[in-house]
């Protein structure tokens, strides 16, 4: 092995080795991923043990060196595929056993013949799989679709993935026909690859938990605990957006859970509970993915439509109403508990073109609904020309 080659081998040990700390230092601040953290950095210190047998293999007897530095090295892309395909809750371990058992196999099979052959071309053959494999789960990994870090993972484990391939599958031709010099060249190649993965991928791995934290902080502070919608605050923000971007029509519904206060009193809060969770999964159900969804209150909610006028937003709105009224939870005690909503429509026009002004009509004909019988849907028009009063 020349010093560049050496000094190279060297520089990704030290790298993952660093890195392998890094990362279980980080899981002392990330609990909620103290596994996926404990996971890579045993990946890293895997690898760098078969680097370390790599720079030394040709002072091992026969081809013990070459079988050892590949199995070994093998057996830290495995790990790091099965770190990353444990996001969504996927295990490879068979898979893995079964190849790095093949190629084990292969290695007593052929490997004292042909170990040139095997250690240049076959022995990428699994680790290119492997790497292709970890670029599957991060690209197929829906905790990983939000987070931007999920890009560079899919690029470095791919490339790194395709350039083992090549060296499995290409190699062989270019050095039929350019001579032995081109092994050297691909040697160089590989090795500056695993550079680029060794600094790179622990980087990622490091980003992603904390892009997800963060995300996850995000979540807590935009979106109601018990219903698992958007809160008030996030309502005004998300719905600025949408108002300024609309381009046509969009409506506004404001919900409110009637005589709520008295199923809290006769059934308990656990009940009420119950009700608010059931009518956040009607609001759900009933309007799709493209409107904006909100607890902006105790028992009040509120959506955003964008696309629809009033005759469309009226038919949503029925249609929440008659579900929820046909629909019931069960109390400790076993009984029933059903309830009624009242809504009011509010419509984007010259009334204002800001979330409030139109939550505050849509609240006005909320409580004429409630004043005209409740269990009903009234628009803002019908709310400007009568008295709006608080109704329970």
């Amino acid at each position: 092995m020349t010093n560049t080659l050496f000094t190279i081998y060297l520089f990704i040990v030290v790298t993952l080795v660093a890195s392998a700390g890094m990362t279980l230092w980080e899981r002392n601040a990330q609990p909620a991923r103290r596994r996926f953290l404990g996971t890579c950095a045993a990946g890293y210190a895997v690898l760098a043990t078969g680097c370390v047998i790599a720079t030394t293999r040709t002072h091992i007897p026969g081809i013990t060196g070459a079988v050892l530095s590949n199995l070994v090295m093998l057996c830290g892309y495995m790990v790091v595929l099965d770190a990353v395909a444990a996001l969504d809750g996927r295990r490879h371990r068979g898979k893995s056993a079964l190849l790095l058992g093949g190629m084990a196999a292969l290695w007593a099979w052929g490997g004292a013949q042909w170990a040139v052959w095997t250690w240049l071309y076959a022995a990428a053959v699994p680790i290119a799989l492997v790497c292709l494999a970890t670029t599957w789960e991060a690209w197929r990994s829906p905790p990983l679709r939000t987070l931007r870090s999920r890009n560079v993972l899919i690029a470095v484990t791919g490339f790194h993935g395709v350039v083992y391939a090549a060296r499995a599958l290409v190699l062989p031709g270019i050095v039929a026909r350019f001579g032995q010099g081109a092994i050297e060249l691909s040697s160089t190649v590989t090795l500056y690859t695993g550079v680029l993965y060794s600094v790179v991928l622990p980087m990622v791995m490091l980003a992603l938990v904390r892009e997800e934290a963060d995300a996850g902080l995000v979540r807590l502070a935009t979106t109601d605990h018990l219903t698992e919608l958007g809160n008030r605050r996030w309502f005004f923000s998300e719905g600025a957006e949408l108002i300024a971007a609309a381009p046509g029509d969009l409506a506004l519904l404001a919900f409110d859970i009637d005589h709520f206060k008295s199923i809290n009193d006769r059934f308990g809060h656990a009940t009420g509970d119950k009700v608010l969770k059931s009518f956040a999964l009607i609001l759900r159900d009933v309007v799709g993915p493209h409107a904006l969804l909100a607890r902006i209150g105790g028992e009040e909610f509120a959506i955003m439509l964008p696309g629809y006028d009033g005759q469309g937003a009226r038919r949503v709105g029925q249609a929440v109403i008659d579900r929820f009224a046909d629909s019931a939870v069960l109390c400790r005690s076993g009984v029933a508990v059903s309830a009624t909503v009242s809504v009011g429509l509010a419509e984007l026009g010259n009334t204002g073109r800001d979330v409030a002004t139109l939550l505050g009509l849509a609240d006005r004909a909320l409580y004429a609904a409630k004043t005209l019988g409740r269990n009903r849907l009234e628009p803002a028009l019908v709310a400007l020309v009568q008295p709006a009063m608080a109704v329970a």
